[in-house]
């Protein structure tokens, strides 16, 4: 299994960031490697939203598509994603949102395994270099949108 963890300041308040991290249609407008977003029975109550989430990613003929739960507990700041279907064996991804003065600082942490053995193991290697890649994007974003 592959994982790994980044704490950032992001300067954004923190609804803002939670909302756009919800939002994964739009990943394919920021996200590398990110070619289609879709969400899919989506229910919300006080406390919770849940929805499934299809991510294809990958390039134009080599893509995959991940199937995913996610849950945004609003009371912790927390998003849960665990994979549901796709090229993943498991998948536990979270994100933390704390405020900080006129900031959020945003902890994420994720922990996968895919299904092929030979693309897993080619995939620790370029692992920390696609998720900082992938997190500079979700940062970048946030100031685009909101700073």
């Amino acid at each position: 299994m592959s994982s790994a963890s980044i704490k950032k300041i992001i300067p954004c308040k923190k609804h803002q960031l939670i909302e756009m991290v919800l939002d994964i249609e739009k990943y394919p407008e920021f996200v590398p490697w990110c070619i289609e977003g879709k969400i899919h029975n989506k229910n919300e109550s006080k406390d919770l939203i849940t929805f499934y989430g299809d991510l294809k990613v990958g390039k134009r003929f080599l893509n995959e598509t991940f199937s995913s739960q996610v849950s945004y507990h609003k009371e912790k700041d927390k998003i849960i994603v665990t994979n549901l279907e796709g090229p993943l064996k498991h998948l536990k991804n979270e994100w933390i949102f704390k405020k900080v003065n006129n900031a959020t600082q945003l902890e994420f942490f994720i922990d996968f395994e895919l299904k092929n053995s030979i693309l897993n193991s080619i995939m620790k290697k370029s692992f920390e270099i696609g998720l900082n890649k992938i997190a500079k994007s979700f940062e970048e974003r946030a100031i685009k949108l909101y700073k």
